[in-house]
Protein backbone atom coordinates (compact mmCIF):
# COMPACT_ATOMS: atom_id res chain seq x y z
CA UNK A 1 0.00 0.00 0.00
CA UNK A 2 3.06 2.03 0.75
CA UNK A 3 4.46 1.47 -2.66
CA UNK A 4 1.07 2.79 -4.12
CA UNK A 5 0.61 6.11 -1.92
CA UNK A 6 4.42 6.93 -2.90
CA UNK A 7 3.15 6.69 -6.86
CA UNK A 8 6.24 4.32 -6.96
CA UNK A 9 3.48 1.42 -8.25
CA UNK A 10 0.07 1.29 -9.29
CA UNK A 11 -2.49 -1.01 -7.67
CA UNK A 12 -6.10 -1.27 -8.34
CA UNK A 13 -9.10 -2.30 -6.46
CA UNK A 14 -12.33 -3.80 -8.45
CA UNK A 15 -15.46 -1.19 -7.63
CA UNK A 16 -17.07 -3.79 -6.40
CA UNK A 17 -15.02 -4.68 -3.70
CA UNK A 18 -15.44 -1.14 -2.24
CA UNK A 19 -19.01 -1.90 -0.12
CA UNK A 20 -17.46 -6.03 0.93
CA UNK A 21 -14.86 -3.90 2.70
CA UNK A 22 -16.93 -1.42 4.04
CA UNK A 23 -18.85 -4.03 5.25
CA UNK A 24 -16.28 -6.41 6.77
CA UNK A 25 -15.07 -3.57 8.74
CA UNK A 26 -18.33 -2.82 10.57
CA UNK A 27 -17.68 -4.95 13.41
CA UNK A 28 -14.20 -3.26 14.33
CA UNK A 29 -14.69 0.25 13.06
CA UNK A 30 -17.43 2.87 13.21
CA UNK A 31 -19.50 4.48 10.26
CA UNK A 32 -17.20 7.57 9.92
CA UNK A 33 -14.13 5.47 10.22
CA UNK A 34 -15.10 3.33 7.63
CA UNK A 35 -16.11 6.02 4.84
CA UNK A 36 -12.80 7.56 5.92
CA UNK A 37 -10.52 4.39 4.94
CA UNK A 38 -12.23 3.62 2.30
CA UNK A 39 -11.73 7.57 0.76
CA UNK A 40 -8.24 6.73 1.63
CA UNK A 41 -8.24 3.54 -0.45
CA UNK A 42 -9.82 5.37 -3.21
CA UNK A 43 -6.64 7.54 -3.06
CA UNK A 44 -4.55 5.50 -2.57
CA UNK A 45 -5.37 2.71 -5.72
CA UNK A 46 -7.00 2.96 -9.17
CA UNK A 47 -10.78 1.78 -8.99
CA UNK A 48 -11.98 -0.60 -11.77
CA UNK A 49 -14.89 0.21 -13.11
CA UNK A 50 -17.70 -2.41 -13.24
CA UNK A 51 -19.82 -2.96 -16.03
CA UNK A 52 -22.19 -4.50 -18.12
CA UNK A 53 -19.18 -6.16 -20.49
CA UNK A 54 -17.25 -7.17 -17.64
CA UNK A 55 -20.09 -9.14 -15.41
CA UNK A 56 -21.88 -10.88 -18.73
CA UNK A 57 -18.17 -11.97 -19.34
CA UNK A 58 -17.96 -13.36 -15.62
CA UNK A 59 -21.24 -15.16 -16.27
CA UNK A 60 -20.03 -16.71 -19.67
CA UNK A 61 -16.91 -18.02 -18.23
CA UNK A 62 -17.06 -20.94 -16.97
CA UNK A 63 -13.70 -21.03 -16.09
CA UNK A 64 -14.08 -19.84 -12.54
CA UNK A 65 -16.63 -21.62 -9.85
CA UNK A 66 -16.94 -18.02 -7.38
CA UNK A 67 -18.89 -14.88 -9.57
CA UNK A 68 -16.63 -12.68 -7.77
CA UNK A 69 -13.80 -13.77 -8.05
CA UNK A 70 -14.47 -13.83 -11.79
CA UNK A 71 -15.13 -10.72 -11.45
CA UNK A 72 -12.12 -9.80 -9.80
CA UNK A 73 -9.83 -11.21 -12.68
CA UNK A 74 -12.14 -9.35 -15.49
CA UNK A 75 -11.28 -6.07 -14.10
CA UNK A 76 -7.73 -7.39 -13.62
CA UNK A 77 -7.72 -7.88 -16.94
CA UNK A 78 -9.19 -4.82 -18.01
CA UNK A 79 -6.67 -3.04 -16.27
CA UNK A 80 -3.71 -4.97 -17.68
CA UNK A 81 -2.20 -5.39 -14.52
CA UNK A 82 0.74 -7.35 -13.99
CA UNK A 83 -0.73 -9.79 -11.08
CA UNK A 84 -3.97 -10.44 -9.06
CA UNK A 85 -2.85 -10.64 -5.20
CA UNK A 86 -4.56 -12.90 -2.94
CA UNK A 87 -4.64 -15.11 -0.32
CA UNK A 88 -6.94 -17.35 -2.33
CA UNK A 89 -4.98 -18.93 -5.07
CA UNK A 90 -7.09 -21.44 -5.45
CA UNK A 91 -9.81 -20.07 -6.96
CA UNK A 92 -8.09 -18.49 -9.76
CA UNK A 93 -6.23 -21.69 -11.28
CA UNK A 94 -8.11 -20.47 -14.38
CA UNK A 95 -6.79 -16.76 -14.19
CA UNK A 96 -5.38 -15.56 -17.27
CA UNK A 97 -2.84 -13.49 -15.36
CA UNK A 98 -0.03 -14.42 -12.60
CA UNK A 99 -1.92 -14.82 -9.30
CA UNK A 100 0.34 -14.71 -6.16
CA UNK A 101 0.47 -14.01 -2.90
CA UNK A 102 0.58 -10.72 -1.01
CA UNK A 103 4.27 -12.31 0.76
CA UNK A 104 5.37 -13.49 -2.75
CA UNK A 105 4.40 -9.53 -4.00
CA UNK A 106 6.28 -7.82 -1.08
CA UNK A 107 9.35 -9.88 -1.95
CA UNK A 108 8.75 -8.81 -5.58
CA UNK A 109 8.82 -5.20 -4.66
Amino acid sequence: MTKCADREIKGYLAAHSIPNIFYVLRKEYSQEERRKFIKNLCEIFQVSDLNAEKIISAIDNKQFLDFEDCLQEECAVAETVDYIVTRNLADYKMSRLKVIEPDEFVKLL
